[in-house]
């Protein structure tokens, strides 16, 4: 994710609008919700949509000149360009859920596939036993696709399913030709984001595209890391190299273009929206969604939560939605895409590292880490630390080596050590600052991290403080310091991992505490995957990419798996599966560790139920599923209004008014917020496994809490496939505390349902007892 930021604030951009000349720029965009569609007919859901829009302009030819899209298949709604005082207007029509403006979201391999035990040539795992995603479709709604990438071609795939009702939508250097067996699927939405921000689009140059073509690489890459097909000898400029493949190899992908090459890459609410309408009238299995809002978050009947509210009627659906969780960490409660029908995926580390050799005048040698192939100086280089060659010496800008900080004449054909002095400077920059004033190489000492990028003008080499500091104590006692940077090379099963990544968002959720997130952990860190070769220091269109947003789709691949094996099974025993089966040790047999300046272990509000496993997902043993009318309990219990709830599914709400259904809902996780002396929580188990099963209780209590399950012994047969369990919390805390942490695993001795456990445990109410 930061490779894509700095590339896209390097290069300029360029689109031609000219389809959208004569467009009235003065009014802004509003997007009419109108909750669950009243008609199946998609033309007359349209044809009200222009009804109402004539009533409120006083004619078809102003209506027409005013909407941008319709909504007509999931949901029933429109966006269309208003004054403010019209849309006042039209929120009072009937009919109209909310009226709310369009808002921009931000976009948040070899390797990753065996590490997570998917070798494609073992004879018996989840690759396998699922077919390998065989007639599941991946819709992704991202930045397009380069459909050129050998990632996406369609060998030995059958014809295209039936039920598919998608298209390939046509547009600049696109067309139907660019689909095929693999990619069956494009379509590209503009209108929202234009009409924001159309200022930023009239740059000269050729690297975005008017169609489902990808000019930024992050939709490829997503893309191509779910369902990618096989490459050989993919690699990153002779690093990384090995067999690329997606996670579901054989299933389709259906690609719903509506993140533009804006600053880091932007969509707008308007555009999303559409993108899931389309997806859902498509006929997609699975919707992967790298995409997220900022805090605060919205409530999830607030149409301003375009991904929730779109999301809720792709679930009705049966449809599939991953979503990231952000890349706000390593701070708690930054976590998006909260949203209880969602699977929300946390980033980690995998066990390949790129280790490149230090060596300094003196012989020592020291390890970092680095991507940086090229550019290399033969032979021993004069080394210096940037405080000795600042510009101002009065002034601290140079540790870090930020930009304008150093003086030219002195860094002149040198290598620079900097320190990072916070997350706020990165190598990329400081890189920058050492290219200007002329140095030739760059050592970076920062907390330890697993994420690399690639300065690309200049070698780079990252290492923690601890080697920093040495090979700085040479600088300070040698009289004419020297080293020479080696290339980096490429090792695998060495490190111990995995680790939650720095930058990964973290929970509790802001907006519903009793819902765990992040669901689950999966690889997002120096992901290799296909790219839009667009970038010229891309290698054979593949590229490293780190974030959530390449932990998404990492899920949504295993979600597409799951889904192939198990048709029937919901979105909610989907993720009960992925939840329940999740590792919380590493490749070491410890806990999995935060990246960080911390480095403890990872709890619940870090990776969620844990490290996804596959092979166990596919054969969980039980599952905790939950219905529609669950998640509608479930926002009656957050107090929103029967009204509110009612227009959002456009059904009669009579809500219980549970005020424990928050923590009743049958997630495949437990979580309180507040517990004073004792609370009861009520669970539905099904059997997926073998027909006659009985399921034990182990249960790890949190700290200062006593856990009681009852019953102890779960038996299931041909007629008993559904079963309850409750489960009673006593805290025996004496003062107000903080998080605590433990699980509840059901096991038959061969499955293990492992649900986490978050708790907290409180003596002072902040708001009733003052």
């Amino acid at each position: 994710m930061i490779l894509l930021v700095l590339f896209l604030a390097q290069q300029y951009l360029h689109l031609s609008l000219s389809f959208v000349e004569g467009l009235e720029t003065t009014s802004n965009v509003y997007i009419v919700y109108m909750g669950e569609k009243k008609h199946e007919y998609p033309a007359t859901i349209k044809k009200s949509h222009h009804e109402m829009l004539s009533t409120l302009l006083g004619s078809k030819e102003a209506a027409k000149s005013s909407i941008l899209y319709s909504y007509k298949h999931g949901f029933s709604g429109f966006a269309a360009k208003l004054t403010e005082s019209q849309a006042e207007d039209i929120a009072g029509f009937p009919g109209v859920v909310q009226v709310i403006p369009n808002r921009i979201h931000r976009l948040h391999t070899t390797r990753s596939w065996d590490f997570l035990g998917l070798q494609h040539d073992y004879p018996t795992n989840v690759l396998t036993e699922s077919n390998m995603g065989r007639g599941v479709i991946i819709g992704v709604i991202d930045s397009g696709v380069w459909p050129e990438s050998e990632s996406f071609k369609d060998e030995g795939m059958g014809p295209i399913p039936s039920r598919w009702k998608g298209i390939c939508q046509h547009g600049e250097r696109f067309n139907s030709t660019n689909c095929n067996r693999k990619l069956i699927g494009a379509r590209w939405f503009l209108k929202g984001i234009h009409q924001e921000t159309g200022k930023f689009m009239n740059i000269t140059d050729n690297l975005e595209f008017l169609s489902p073509r990808d000019g930024i690489g992050h939709g490829t890459h997503t893309a191509s890391t779910a369902a990618g097909y096989f490459v050989e000898k993919a690699n990153y400029r002779g690093l990384a190299t090995g067999l690329a493949r997606g996670g579901a190899p054989l299933a389709r992908l259906a690609i719903y273009k509506a993140c533009w090459a804006i600053i880091s890459g932007a969509c707008s609410d308007a555009d999303i929206l559409k993108a899931f309408d389309k997806a859902i009238h498509d006929g997609v299995d699975i919707l992967s969604l790298s995409v997220g809002n900022d805090i605060p978050l919205f409530s999830y009947v607030d149409q301003r939560d375009s991904i929730a509210i779109a999301s809720f009627h792709a679930i009705a659906k049966g449809i599939t939605v991953v979503c990231s969780a952000g890349n706000d960490g390593p701070f708690s409660q930054t976590i998006a895409n909260t949203a209880p029908w969602l699977i929300t995926v946390a980033a980690t580390t995998i066990d390949r590292a790129f280790p490149t050799a230090i060596i300094l005048g003196n012989n020592q040698t020291f390890l970092g880490q680095s991507i940086d192939t090229g550019k290399h100086k033969l032979g021993f280089t004069g080394l210096t630390y940037s405080e000795r060659v600042a510009l101002d010496p009065k002034d601290d800008s140079a540790k870090d080596c930020q930009p304008g900080s150093l003086n030219a004449t002195l860094v002149a054909g040198k290598i620079i050590l900097c320190f990072s002095k916070s997350d706020k400077q990165d190598m990329i920059s400081a890189s920058g600052a050492v290219l200007e004033a002329g140095g030739i190489g760059l050592i970076f000492a920062q907390f330890p991290t697993s994420q690399l990028e690639s300065c690309d003008l200049i070698p780079c080499i990252k290492v923690n403080y601890d080697v920093g500091t040495q090979i700085l104590t040479y600088i300070r006692k040698a009289r004419s310091p020297t080293a020479k940077l080696k290339f980096p090379k490429t090792v695998t099963g060495k490190w111990a991992s995995p680790h939650v990544a720095y930058f990964s968002s973290r929970g509790p959720s802001s907006m519903s505490p009793a819902v765990l997130k992040p669901d689950v952990a999966a690889p997002g860190v120096n992901i290799l995957a296909a790219y839009s070769p667009v970038d010229a220091g891309t290698s054979n269109g593949f590229a490293f990419l780190s974030g959530t947003s390449m932990a998404c789709p990492h899920v949504s691949g295993l979600a597409a798996l799951i889904k192939s094996a198990h048709p029937t099974w919901s979105p909610a025993a989907i993720r009960s599966a992925l939840v329940t089966s999740a590792s919380q040790t590493g490749t070491d047999g410890m806990d999995i560790i935060e990246e960080g300046p911390t480095r403890k272990a990872a709890d619940p509000f870090d990776i969620g139920g844990g490290h996804v496993n596959p092979n166990k997902a596919l054969k969980p043993g039980l599952i905790y599923n939950i219905s529609m009318e669950d998640y509608i309990q479930f926002l009656c219990s957050m107090g929103y209004s029967n009204p509110s709830i009612g227009r959002l599914t456009k059904t009669t709400t009579n809500c219980t008014r549970d005020s424990h259904f928050q923590l009743n809902l049958n997630l495949p996780s437990i979580t309180i917020p507040n517990l004073k002396k004792k609370v009861t929580v009520m669970r539905t188990l099904t059997n997926v496994g073998h027909i006659n099963s009985v399921y034990k209780a182990k249960v790890q209590a949190p700290y200062g809490i006593k856990m009681a399950v009852e019953p102890h012994i779960l038996s299931f047969n041909l007629t008993t496939q559904f079963l309850p369990f409750k489960v009673t919390f006593f805290s025996t805390q004496t003062v107000h505390g903080d998080y605590k942490f433990g699980s509840l695993t059901w096991t038959d001795g061969e499955h293990f349902v492992r649900s986490p456990i978050a708790i907290r445990a409180i003596k002072f109410d902040m708001y009733a007892d003052v």
